[in-house]
């Protein structure tokens, strides 16, 4: 019972251009990846953001590495 029209009968044609379009948003999806994905983890190897002394002394005391006492001396000493 095969006229001629294939496995897909009449609506493979209708339908060809939808999946050019996928196949080719596709492609071009995965090149922009392929383009962005080496730049972006280039980036996210540089430097690590620089923090304040005071951010840092800040985090110290938290932790309790050091005292009150030295904690309020140090940030004494920041702010001159």
């Amino acid at each position: 019972m095969m006229d001629g029209m294939g496995t897909f009968g009449i609506w493979a044609p209708g339908f060809g251009w939808l999946f050019m379009l996928l196949f080719l948003g596709l492609l071009i999806l995965g090149i922009f990846a392929l383009i962005k994905w080496p730049a972006g983890e280039a980036s996210s190897r540089g430097a690590p953001a620089q923090k304040s002394a005071l951010q840092i002394l800040e985090e110290r005391y938290a932790r309790g590495e050091i005292e009150r006492e030295a904690f309020e001396q140090k940030k004494c000493d920041l702010s001159r």
